[in-house]
């Protein structure tokens, strides 16, 4: 049973150890819907920001590739600013949408 180390007697750690009375135990089910879940909610947080970077990006290659200047911080520098830029501007909403999820997280049955 490798890899399955929630379960009482699966592993070394939980020969050990033996939940309270009334305990409840999670299920597979449950631990993939929650590591589902934060890998969406990951996505969706830095969404604006990657698409900020994508769109500079491709504004300064354009401008790079018409002026013959290949400086590769010429490149980065904007895309760094704007993507801090995002993440600064939408941190409260960002932490939020963590929070609501790890509040949910702690409220599965």
């Amino acid at each position: 049973m490798a890899g399955r180390w929630w379960f009482v007697g699966s592993s070394m750690a939980s020969v050990l150890w033996h939940p309270p009375k009334g305990m409840n135990l999670m299920a597979e089910i449950d631990l993939i819907h929650l590591v589902r879940a934060a890998l969406v909610e990951g996505g969706i947080v830095l969404l604006p920001a990657l698409l900020a970077g994508f769109g500079v990006a491709l504004i300064v290659g354009l401008l790079q590739s018409a002026t013959g200047i290949h400086e590769p911080l010429v490149g980065m520098v904007p895309r760094l600013a704007v993507m801090l830029t995002v993440l600064f501007l939408a941190g409260g909403w960002m932490v939020e949408r963590f929070v609501d999820l790890f509040q949910s997280s702690l409220l599965m049955p």
